[in-house]
């Protein structure tokens, strides 16, 4: 007998975004969550990335108008810079964040980063103080946007047959990432970079609490799923 072929009831996509920063490139990789209810976009992209983000879903079919949901797994600027934008563009886009970061996704607390940016501005050599400024100022260019639902430690979403948040704090202290159950896909946001393949800490530099987050990223590495979307690197696939 003839195995039945199931059709998919769901995508779940990995999208590129590159920008230019100063003398650099910087590509990062938000994931789109498509099922036959929600089109949720895992993380936003920098200050002014709606053009392209705009771009690569028309790739697909669909646009920015269609999406149903923005989840940010943190409050860096490439994560969550164009967010406000995409808010005004699509003003029934529901903003999911977990209840630590949202004050400073809002803005009714001050940026962590933009707090450990003014104070790494103090010490830099003088040959770094240029860049240094030029981030500061980008930082807070960053708009606030307001966060519509929190997600929670081991909550469980219905999105592409079955999404956990998990807690992996140390990049910042409310970081969370998904795990698409059905799928055997972690998306990581900054919890897992990848550097030559391999996974390691997201900016250690910059890492909030290092030790945190090292403990994170040997939790999702020790799930064992099939493959782990990473904001940073791409796809990194333990089959």
């Amino acid at each position: 007998m003839a195995k039945k072929i199931r059709k998919m009831r769901y995508k779940i996509l990995p999208l590129t975004i590159t920008m230019p920063f100063g003398d650099t490139q910087n590509t990062i990789h938000p994931t789109l969550l498509w099922d036959q209810q929600n089109i949720v976009l895992v993380d936003g992209g920098f200050i002014g990335s709606c053009p392209m983000l705009d771009k690569e879903l028309l790739l697909h079919g669909i646009s920015l108008q269609q999406l149903t949901g923005l989840v940010l797994t943190h409050h860096d600027h490439d994560h969550i810079g164009a967010a406000a934008a995409l808010k005004r563009v699509n003003p029934k886009l529901q903003i999911y964040s977990s209840a630590e970061e949202a004050p400073f996704i809002s803005a009714q607390e001050k940026p962590l980063r933009l707090c450990q940016a003014e104070e790494m501005q103090m010490t830099l050599p003088p040959d770094q103080q240029v860049f240094g400024k030029a981030f500061c100022e980008m930082l807070r260019r960053v708009e606030p946007v307001h966060v519509d639902r929190m997600l929670h430690d081991g909550e469980y979403l219905n999105w592409c047959g079955g999404c956990q948040v998990i807690a992996t704090p140390g990049h910042t202290p409310g970081h969370i990432s998904l795990f698409m159950e059905e799928a055997s896909i972690v998306i990581t946001g900054d919890a897992i970079a990848l550097e030559n393949g391999l996974p390691v800490i997201a900016n250690p530099q910059f890492t909030l609490d290092i030790e945190q987050a090292a403990e994170s990223m040997e939790k999702l590495l020790a799930m064992k799923a099939k493959t782990y979307y990473c904001y940073h690197g791409g796809i990194y696939s333990l089959t």
